[in-house]
């Protein structure tokens, strides 16, 4: 884990960098399609700003609500993540109530024919730009994979659309076609459609909607793949301010409150480490004691004699007997894919045992070993061999 800790954390700075360069840029073509909409009497190119500033908006109402939600306070026990929902959705309001106007002066506004020399050339820019960095933008966020910047570049590509409407508007004009409130109606659709989106995503984070599917089944996947959970009995999730809290109940193979609760600890641990918009993760551990037990034995071969170092050992025989009376129920060899490694031969052959959830391994030797160290970590009983 911690070999591939710093390149994850560079991950995640470049995708930030990389989102305040679109906020940035999005201000940038925000002005410059507002200006030149001004001064060319284009209705259509100042709606077109409007929607751009949409997305400057909402990755303010971001960058203020990760500021707020950084601060303590006792009467919020989880945190102030929800300061960004709000924002969001005083954005919201704002955005479709300007989706409003435009489409009102649109319809009802007089025909005029803009200036095409002043508003074109700034227009097609804006729509090259939005088309080029947004596919650069989709690329680099599937590269990193970040939904942030996949959301981002498809705003970008969404942007360009009704910057084309503007175009063939302006276009029009040049002809002497008066398709200038036209367009700015068509755009005032694409605003609506911003500010819905915003409106919906704040709601849900108010009303405490689960976390996407996919995350939560990937979150139960990587708890029960540790070797003492038998199940993952009940995942509550919710959203806060687009970052995800987790609460889960698991059921572990044993009775020992330590063991459980170092456990615990650690599978919240690796939950945060791993899903980096979880920013709260609790395990409840619930005990149970199966009749069934699995053991597992370094082996030179099938029925061959013990192995002196499970690292190196061919051949493990794993038995499943029951736990009171000792009794053998099933016995199976299994091959020892990482035996020849000569690299990192330890970490693979201990977090390949792990994979098979075994209750205890019996060794030979007392001798400490990254497997054996990895083994006692995740709370596998250790027999020491008599034979």
């Amino acid at each position: 884990m911690t070999e591939t800790k710093p390149n994850k954390d560079s991950g995640l700075k470049t995708a930030r960098r990389r989102a305040a360069f679109s906020v940035g840029l999005n201000l940038l073509l925000s002005v410059a399609k507002g200006l030149a909409g001004v001064f060319a009497n284009s209705t259509a190119l100042i709606s077109d700003a409007i929607h751009s500033a949409t997305d400057v908006l909402a990755s303010g109402a971001a960058y203020v609500g990760l500021w707020v939600a950084g601060k303590r306070h006792p009467s919020f026990p989880y945190g102030l993540y929800k300061a960004e929902t709000v924002a969001t959705l005083v954005i919201s309001m704002a955005v479709l109530l300007a989706a409003y106007e435009i489409g009102r002066n649109a319809i009802f506004g007089p025909d005029k024919i803009p200036d095409v020399s002043l508003a074109f050339p700034v227009a097609a820019g804006s729509l090259v730009v939005s088309w080029l960095f947004g596919f650069f933008q989709l690329r680099a966020g599937r590269r990193l994979n970040s939904p942030v910047l996949i959301a981002d570049a498809r705003d970008y590509l969404a942007d360009s659309l009704s910057t084309g409407v503007v175009l063939l508007g302006l276009i029009g004009a040049h002809f002497g076609y008066a398709l200038d409130r036209w367009a700015a109606a068509i755009v005032s659709i694409f605003v609506f459609r911003s500010g819905g989106q915003l409106l919906i995503m704040a709601l849900k984070d108010l009303l405490d909607a689960s976390i996407d599917r996919d995350t939560e089944r990937a979150i139960i996947k990587l708890v029960e793949s540790h070797p003492l959970i038998s199940k993952v009995e009940r995942c509550l999730s919710r959203t806060a301010g687009g970052r995800f809290i987790v609460d889960l109940d698991v059921v572990l193979r044993t009775k020992s409150h330590e063991i459980a609760d170092r456990v615990s600890d650690r599978l919240e641990e690796d939950i945060l480490n791993q899903f980096p918009r979880v920013v709260m993760s609790r395990i409840r551990p619930h005990y149970s004691h199966s009749p069934i037990l699995h053991s597992v034995r370094p082996v030179t071969g099938p029925e061959g004699k013990m192995a002196e170092n499970i690292a190196r050992a061919p051949w493990f025989l794993i038995e499943t007997m029951e736990r009171e009376t000792g009794k053998v129920l099933e016995r199976e060899f299994i091959e020892n894919p990482y035996w020849r490694e000569e690299r990192k031969r330890g970490y693979l052959v201990g977090k390949w045992l792990l994979s098979l959830k075994p209750d205890q391994i019996t060794v030979a030797s007392t001798r400490e070993g990254t497997a054996i160290a990895l083994l006692k970590e995740a709370g596998v009983e250790i027999i020491i061999s008599s034979v």
